[in-house]
């Protein structure tokens, strides 16, 4: 075997198929717990890269020696979870913060929530349950105003934004940030759409809403321009939670082919409205989301998507975190993890 363990070394090791460790590794749904359990211990023990971080924990302890003991602990023991947003089950993110939990509590850090409001956003104010003197690290998820985030930035404290405020103006903030890769399978998706006839695509989501959404928005438009195909400017939505939906698509003078949503929620909300003025997918038009969330596998038609590996992004979380506090002066690094994209029957025709 070589030095790099990949995920079918795991497999031929347990006797399981690749597509098992695969969705073990993923957190993806249909495998026992007994299952999964295995597979995650075996990975671990073989030092596979998701895991290779923990194995080093698990060496201080098995030697004795407390987790503390890592380079860059600090006596400060909480890392703070900054959110706009209740994190329920549904979001993508729910999954890599459970993950990212476990990992901080091995190195003796606890991960508290702290909920932001309208009126800290207004106020540039911090949330009420906030003690700066105890916190390590602040991890930032669904927080994407540009100014509240540049405050936290300024509090001197080891920050990370997974996903962060759009770009659009060429502004980033000077902090980490963790990304799941927004680019690479739109433009597959797209182009294997063209690939079948399909030609008329549109895009529903507000790009300005975060900086994925803007990337989602700017691949698809990407993947039409090296294609040679014009986009029709008057078939995308820039649709947000407030807005009506089902209002934008009514007054289409006509459908698109496909349109892709900026994630699976827009895409059901899409898929429900759609439904009301009578329209059927995938035989009226196509649809495709993103996160493969539960409720893209169990809608009807189960909607095609984009898987974000949240293992993974929940490793690279702690090890941004973790470097960070050990070198404050590093520079400011962005990561993307890697994405894939999941067909389902919302973009074959001869589902219906």
């Amino acid at each position: 075997m070589g030095n790099r363990v990949t995920i079918q070394d795991i497999a031929d090791e347990l006797g399981l198929s690749r597509n098992t460790v695969s969705k073990a590794l993923n957190n993806s749904d249909g495998l026992a717990e007994s299952t999964r359990a295995q597979i995650l211990q075996k990975a671990m023990e073989m030092g596979y890269k998701q895991f290779a971080y923990a194995n080093s924990i698990l060496g201080l302890q098995q030697a004795g020696l407390p987790a503390t003991m890592l380079p860059g602990m600090t006596d400060r023991r909480e890392v703070a979870l900054f959110s706009t947003t209740y994190l329920a089950a549904p979001h993508f993110s729910s999954l890599m913060l459970d993950a990212l939990q476990n990992e901080l509590s091995l190195l003796g850090f606890t991960l508290n929530s702290h909920r932001v409001n309208m009126e800290n956003l207004a106020d540039l104010t911090l949330p009420m349950t906030f003690d700066e003197s105890r916190v390590a690290a602040i991890v930032c998820i669904e927080m994407f105003d540009y100014a509240y985030d540049q405050m936290l930035c300024d509090l001197g404290i080891p920050t990370l934004f997974v996903d962060g405020p759009a770009k659009a103006r060429g502004e980033s903030l000077p902090s980490d940030q963790l990304y799941m890769d927004n680019t690479t399978e739109i433009l597959h998706l797209v182009h294997e759409m063209i690939g079948r006839g399909c030609t008329r695509i549109a895009f529903i989501g507000n790009h300005l809403h975060c900086q994925s959404f803007f990337e989602r928005y700017a691949a698809f438009r990407t993947a039409m321009m090296l294609a040679g195909i014009p986009v029709e400017e008057r078939s995308c939505i820039p649709f947000n939670l407030v807005h009506d939906i089902g209002r934008e698509l009514a007054r289409l003078p006509e459908l698109p082919e496909l349109f892709i949503c900026a994630n699976d929620f827009v895409a059901i909300d899409a898929l429900q409205a759609l439904r009301k003025l009578g329209f059927d997918v995938p035989r009226d038009v196509l649809l495709a989301g993103f996160d493969d969330s539960a409720e893209s596998r169990v809608c009807m038609p189960p909607l095609t998507t984009i898987h974000i590996h949240t293992q993974v992004m929940a490793y690279s979380a702690l090890e941004l975190l973790r470097t960070r506090m050990k070198e404050p002066d590093l520079n400011y690094r962005q990561v993307y993890t890697e994405t894939d994209l999941i067909w389902r029957a919302s973009t074959e025709r001869g589902s219906a």
